[in-house]
């Protein structure tokens, strides 16, 4: 658990932390546009700003394999053999999403629309293997991430109009989805640490 726990703290700190610094670094740049034009626009006239670009892509690339080690450990302690599971294909979409920047589609679009769905999900799964009232909180925090995607698609195609967020922009919006997600990777990581230590002290 302490080997999870710690690879989930630092994963989350280094995301959050490389978000923000690629923001800083980026000229012009406004959060409410996508968070991966940090790494790059999307085509026909991609636009790559450099430290931002290999400081996103990094962030991203670092923050899945973090992700997909405490997925193993924890594929190894838990009896719900379905969350560490869906745990690493988050893991392995955050990787794909720094491997392929916003210029290389469909591929960066597929692996953030795969974050995206994977993160909520595995968030709401956390809440079966934790105890309360921290298992509310992972309900909620995942709940949320997975109502604003689905919502997004929902007033795109069905409804064929403005989003209730729209003023946010679309990095406003995205960020609702991905912070939640990026929260719980810290709160998760800092139980799992929390139950080596009760662990450690009992033996």
């Amino acid at each position: 658990m302490s080997v999870a726990g710690s690879s989930l703290v630092v994963s989350g700190f280094i995301a959050f932390m490389g978000i923000i610094t690629a923001e800083v670094l980026h000229p012009n740049y406004s959060t409410r546009q996508d968070i991966s034009d940090l790494g790059s626009t999307r085509p026909p006239n991609p636009i790559i700003h450099e430290p931002s670009a290999t400081i996103f892509n990094s962030t991203m690339l670092v923050t899945g394999a973090l992700v997909l080690v405490a997925a193993y450990f924890l594929f190894r302690a838990v009896d719900r053999r379905g969350f560490p599971v869906a745990l690493a294909i988050f893991g392995a979409s955050i990787f794909g999403v720094g491997v392929f920047p916003g210029n290389v589609t469909p591929w960066h679009g597929l692996f953030a629309l795969l974050t995206f769905f994977t993160g909520g999900i595995t968030v709401v799964l956390s809440s079966r293997v934790v105890s309360r009232p921290f298992s509310v909180l992972c309900g909620l925090f995942g709940g949320l991430s997975l109502l604003v995607l689905v919502s997004v698609f929902f007033y795109g195609l069905v409804v064929g109009g403005p989003h209730p967020l729209a003023f946010l922009g679309s990095g406003g919006i995205e960020r609702w989805v991905v912070y939640p997600l990026v929260l719980w990777i810290l709160a998760f990581g800092g139980y799992l640490l929390g139950l080596a230590g009760t662990d450690a002290a009992s033996s």
